[in-house]
């Protein structure tokens, strides 16, 4: 066996040599070859050129699939980074809308508070309301207008609709309105088109009584109820609501103010003796 081996690297050897001396001769050969300035160089060497490239056309084939396939992921990519850019300009513009639309809605209700038709002698100012009283047996709203503003006690408050309450308690920035539906609450009213006088008594529901009323036998269910400016409480003729039969059949008002969006609120400048017209 070691004889064996031993011949097998003698035989090996020489032909290595041999191999490695032809691939020598023939790099070195073909370096001179493409050394050599001259056009029947030149001829040879571009006929050589046209009869290997051609047939190399089949190694370049993966070469060309993976330059595809980093572009593809390139573009990928790209792709995929301009998604998520489109995905927050898409929760951006969600947030505009919100924004857009709570501004609308704000909007729309100072347009309401425009509607309301008051005496030009009599001015305003409007305040937003920032919180309520949360209570069942106090029913008041705090309003982002005060002292600073000129606000006194006893001024009326109104929303887009119709009356709503008064002032009771002024601070240097925020002012308290009692509303209309607060047990405390307690104006003299007119009903028309009767002109008979009442009082509207608030009891903590949405639809107060009206209580000493001239003659009840004059006051139908759909009357309009207003301020009658008795003891220069608020000016005569602020719309308070209209005249409906409780279930306890006693005659109440389903007042004209939207209680369940109180968000701005006018408080009108009044003094004694002033009266609405409209």
């Amino acid at each position: 066996m070691a004889n064996n081996r031993r011949s097998s690297e003698d035989y090996i050897t020489p032909v290595r040599r041999i191999l490695v001396g032809v691939l020598v001769v023939v790099l070195f050969g073909l370096f001179l070859l493409w050394r050599i300035d001259s056009p029947r160089v030149e001829r040879f060497r571009a006929q050589i050129v046209d009869a290997l490239v051609p047939n190399m056309e089949w190694a370049l084939v993966p070469v060309t699939r993976a330059v595809g396939i980093v572009e593809g992921f390139q573009s990928y990519a790209r792709l995929a980074e301009q998604n998520n850019e489109l995905r927050r300009e898409l929760r951006q513009m969600k947030a505009w809308k919100e924004a857009a639309l709570q501004l609308e809605q704000e909007n729309a209700k100072l347009r309401d508070l425009n509607k309301v038709r008051l005496d030009a002698r009599l001015s305003y100012i409007t305040g937003v309301v920032l919180a309520d009283s949360g209570s069942p047996f106090r029913q008041s709203v705090l309003i982002n207008v005060g002292a600073r503003d000129g606000v006194i006690d006893g001024w009326a408050a109104m929303d887009g609709l119709g009356l709503v309450g008064r002032i009771a308690g002024v601070g240097a920035q925020t002012s308290r309105v009692i509303l209309l539906t607060d047990s405390s609450s307690m104006i003299p009213v007119t009903v028309q088109p009767s002109g008979q006088t009442a009082l509207l008594a608030g009891d903590n529901t949405i639809t107060p009584p009206l209580i000493f009323v001239e003659n009840a036998d004059e006051v139908r269910p759909g009357d309009r109820v207003v301020t009658s400016g008795d003891g220069g409480v608020f000016p005569a003729g602020l719309l308070v609501g209209e005249v409906i039969r409780g279930a306890d059949r006693r005659l109440r008002v389903r007042l004209a103010a939207d209680y369940g969006r109180l968000d701005f609120l006018r408080v009108l400048r009044s003094h004694e003796g002033e009266e609405v017209e409209g």
